[in-house]
């Protein structure tokens, strides 16, 4: 029962919204209308006399320009390429246990099988109509498993309606069993169902062309005349689609509603509890892309294994977090990746579309965006991404004219060391002098100029009061971390990771402070002195240089893999994954970047991969999870002491040079 109302409630609202194209349809024509009942009531002599000759000429011509604008705003709708998401197209020949699992699905459903299959580094599933001329290969070159996307040819000749593509977001395979998700996809294959009505098509058609035409309308790279003309079109395409909007939007929810209702009869007990795995594999997704991805795509590296890290990443949650115990049990269960004949192809191909969507990577391979496996991580990306930083942070540091002043023991004044960095972010008791008079008698203003400047000698708050304040804010910072720690060991799996960057990570790689400090005041009124915030401001300026020099990341040739036929590489990247960094944020990378090379230099310590945290240091083979509090204490406030003691706890040797990229 709930079947069929859903059904008819969504064939009711498509017939709604067909009716505002015939209604369309009739203003466009009544013009003519009225023009033919003219013209033949003066052929009989019915409609005579001067003033009919002249409404006659005048309606005639109306009625010309009229079905001139309708035949080009026809035209526009008819031929705009509607929006296609970017997908792995998966053939049947690589994957028929896949096609034979969604078949019988569809059959036990009692629907239409879907036409294709197709896979999308995300974590949801769809149907999706490529019926559009424009997503149709031609038929010499089409095979087995693309037949169905030939829509508008079929229904020409006569053929059944083609059945929309199922769209699978590749972590579900990876991460999920095969019973799970089958029961996954069981109302997302119950679609196809009311899908294959003739009105509900009609109606998404119609749909989907206007929103194509606005679209086209809105394209920026045209002559004056066209876009005086589109500008016509495009009010009219967006009067149609405002009128339908709340028809069509009702009609998807009585599809869905039709579809949930007749999946309850497959597997709906086994759907509950894959439910929770889709909310787990959305999480270690999330995790995996901004905090392990994002570094190897800035340097110009691509984790060919995407999928398969997701299982690392979420087996590493259930073993930290009591709530996902029992998780693991599961993984003795066929996974669903064993549906594909080559699952490594298919997870390269996802993770470079990944790369595309999230980062706006080049389409192809190339001495500057080469796949990296998960056991070259740490050297080729990890060890490369600090020194990288490290070497940035001097030509900086050389370019302010900063020196070592303090060590005796280096002989080198510009040698890249740990010291100098340490050295020129200090606030030393000289600084506090030189800032009292400029400050006059009050708290000094932080421009952003160069010089250096801290709270006055001349404060009315006494120096024991300043030392408890400093205390206080290094508690802060030990407590927030504590808090870090807790969620990525104990409570991730509940809000951790809901958002890919509630938490800091606190292992050196410089990522995770601007992650779990979000709610700090992320202007450069945080940073500790002017020195700090001219130095920030001049790792910013170089950074900037460095993206504006390098090549265009959407270039080159395209593969033919995933579907790229109807996105713009100048709209690269679609889903960027996080905003751009703030100066506090990004000298906090730098010195951290800095640190970890010295303790690699001078410490043994090695660059490591936590799947949950990214880039991390492994001194002694233990995380060196106390890092992040003491370089905020230090760019914010001044303070070496807190990073001092540690290095020296660590055996890292400040003073020592370090190699640089």
């Amino acid at each position: 029962m709930g079947v069929e109302v859903g059904a008819q409630a969504a064939r009711s609202r498509a017939l709604a919204v067909l009716r505002i194209r015939s209604r369309a349809l009739g203003v466009a024509l009544l013009p003519a209308a009225v023009a033919v009942v003219l013209i033949a009531g003066g052929t009989t002599g019915h409609i005579s006399g001067g003033h009919w000759g002249v409404t006659r000429w005048i309606v005639t011509g109306v009625a010309v320009v009229v079905l001139l604008c309708a035949a080009g705003i026809a035209l526009v709708v008819a031929r705009a390429r509607p929006a296609v998401s970017p997908t792995v197209q998966i053939a049947e020949g690589s994957a028929p246990d896949l096609y034979r699992m969604v078949r019988d699905l569809a059959d036990r459903l009692d629907v239409p099988a879907p036409s294709a299959i197709a896979l999308t580094p995300d974590c949801d599933s769809w149907l999706e109509d490529r019926t559009h001329r424009a997503q149709s290969p031609p038929a010499a070159e089409s095979g087995d498993d693309t037949e169905g996307i030939r829509g508008l040819a079929g229904t020409r000749h006569g053929r059944p309606p083609v059945a929309p593509v199922l769209v699978i977001g590749s972590p579900f395979l990876w991460w999920m069993r095969v019973g799970e998700l089958r029961a996954v996809l069981a109302p997302v294959v119950a679609g196809t169902g009311p899908s294959a009505h003739p009105d509900i098509a009609a109606a998404r058609r119609f749909v989907r062309g206007l929103d194509a035409a606005v679209a086209v309308t809105a394209e920026p790279s045209r002559g004056p005349l066209a876009r005086t003309v589109l500008a016509g079109v495009g009010w009219v395409t967006r009067l149609l689609l405002r009128s339908c909007r709340g028809h069509a939007a009702e009609m998807e929810r009585g599809v869905a509603a039709a579809a949930a209702e007749r999946a309850q009869a497959v597997d709906y007990g086994v759907r509950i509890v894959a439910q929770e795995q889709v909310g787990l594999a959305y999480a270690g997704w999330d995790r995996l892309l901004t905090r392990v991805a994002l570094p190897a795509w800035r340097m110009g590296r691509w984790p060919s294994r995407l999928d398969a890290g997701v299982v690392a990443a979420l087996t590493e949650l259930s073993r930290r977090d009591r709530l996902a115990e029992g998780f693991t049990s599961r993984l003795g269960e066929r996974p669903a990746c064993d549906l594909l004949e080559e699952p490594g192809v298919v997870d390269e191909a996802a993770s470079l579309l990944a790369a595309r969507l999230f980062h706006g990577g080049p389409a192809e391979c190339g001495p500057d965006w080469a796949p990296v496996g998960w056991q070259e991580y740490p050297d080729e990306v990890v060890d490369r991404t600090w020194r990288t930083d490290a070497a940035r942070l001097h030509r900086v540091l050389d370019a302010q004219g900063v020196h070592v002043t303090t060590s005796p023991t280096t002989r080198d004044a510009d040698a890249p060391t740990l010291s100098r960095v340490l050295d020129h972010l200090t606030v030393t008791a000289a600084d506090t002098n030189a800032a009292s008079p400029a400050a006059g008698g009050g708290r000094p203003e932080r421009t952003g100029a160069a010089g250096p400047a801290s709270d006055p000698a001349g404060s009315p708050e006494p120096a024991a009061a300043r030392t408890d304040a400093r205390a206080h804010h290094e508690d802060e910072h030990e407590q927030h971390h504590h808090d870090s720690e807790y969620g990525a060991d104990g409570d991730s799996g509940r809000g951790g990771h809901g958002d890919g960057h509630g938490h800091g990570d606190g292992d050196g790689d410089g990522d995770g402070h601007r992650d779990g400090h979000g709610d700090r005041d992320r202007d450069e009124g945080t940073l500790g002195t002017e020195r700090t915030a001219t130095l920030a401001a001049g790792l910013s300026a170089e950074l900037a240089r460095e993206e504006a020099a390098a090549p265009a990341r959407g270039g080159g040739t395209e593969q033919t893999g995933p579907d790229r036929t109807l996105w713009d590489d100048g709209m690269l990247p679609l889903f960027p994954l996080q905003p751009p960094r703030s100066g506090r944020e990004i000298l906090a990378d730098h010195v951290t970047a800095m640190i970890c090379c010295a303790a690699m230099d001078t410490a043994g310590a090695t660059p490591g991969l936590d799947w949950l945290d990214g880039p991390t240091l492994l001194i002694n083979g233990e995380r060196a999870a106390d890092l992040t509090p003491r370089v905020l204490t230090l760019i914010e406030d001044g303070d070496p002491t807190p990073l001092r003691s540690w290095l020296h706890h660590s055996g890292i040797r400040p003073e020592k040079p370090v190699r640089l990229v």
